[in-house]
């Protein structure tokens, strides 16, 4: 009789364990995913931005040898990626394939000017600091005039703005939930042995030795899920990588460090804290308060 409570026991605590497992597993799989769309999205925001450019036309009489000073100049700056020179025969040609006639036929000389493209760090690409560079190029003594779009600016500004704002809202409310979703599971795991804890702290033992073996056994179930967590995001970046190769999912070593790391990160720090809480309630609570 005494061996098949025994055997019941075991079963009720292994099935215990395995569902604060799944329950882990399945709400840090989708914080994984939830924080890689949010890092990815930045990457992708930040290589819209860096495909912008400000455009410097040179006065006609500046020499080549001025001209590459001011090229060296701006490309030793903090805010340049990459700069690209168009002189002004290369920009009459392409605006000729562009139109579909030679217009220096037309015109009988070329009146476009050399200009020089600054493509600028992610960092940069804001209407004021673009606006501050533009006064700044103007003031420049090889420099006939500096043009960008500055619609495409304000626009693209405020668009990434409102989406990594509700991005940062839609994950902070996502996490909130995480921590109750894990923070009740583990509750419920410590729940069945409320009458363990109270009988060892009234033989003597104190809190710290009580609480010790259920927060490690916590951090050991988190661990398993976030590993079973990381394998599910693994076969979704797999697909993702194939079917979207130009995301580059599976080479972008830094994201993937980020969210392994949040991950693992997050499954210690929520079991730990959630264990703490939990256990702290039942040694707190009176013994008649055990059966309610």
């Amino acid at each position: 009789m005494s061996s098949k409570i025994d055997t019941y026991q075991k079963r009720r605590l292994q099935s215990s364990y395995f569902s604060v497992v799944v329950s882990i597993a399945l709400v840090l799989f989708m914080v994984g995913i939830l924080g890689l769309v949010l890092l990815k999205s930045t990457l992708v925001a930040n290589r819209i931005k860096e495909k912008v450019a400000i455009t410097l036309f040179l006065k006609d009489d500046v020499s080549p040898n001025m001209r590459n000073t001011l090229k060296a100049s701006i490309q030793k700056e903090n805010f340049t990626k990459r700069i690209i020179y168009t002189s002004k025969e290369t920009a009459a040609k392409i605006y000729s394939k562009e139109i579909g006639e030679d217009f220096l036929n037309f015109l009988g000389k070329n009146p476009l000017k050399n200009a020089i493209d600054i493509y600028l760090k992610a960092d940069f690409v804001t209407p004021e600091k673009m606006k501050q560079l533009e006064e700044r190029f103007s003031k420049n003594a090889f420099v006939a005039a500096v043009s960008y779009d500055k619609l495409l600016i304000n626009l693209l500004t405020k668009n990434i703005q409102r989406i990594g704002f509700w991005l940062f809202v839609f994950s902070g409310f996502f996490a909130f939930v995480a921590m109750i979703l894990i923070n009740s599971s583990i509750r419920l795991s410590i729940y069945s042995k409320r009458f363990n804890i109270k009988t060892m702290q009234m033989v003597g033992a104190t809190k710290g030795f009580i609480r010790k073996p259920f927060i490690l056994r916590s951090i050991k179930l988190g661990m398993i899920a976030a590993v079973i967590a990381l394998i599910g995001i693994a076969f979704i970046i797999y697909y993702l990588d194939k079917y979207a190769p130009s995301l580059e999912l599976v080479k972008d070593y830094i994201t993937l460090a980020y969210v392994v790391g949040g991950i693992l990160i997050s499954a210690f720090i929520i079991t730990w804290v959630s264990t703490f809480l939990a256990t702290q309630r039942f040694l707190n609570l009176q013994t008649d308060e055990l059966y309610y």
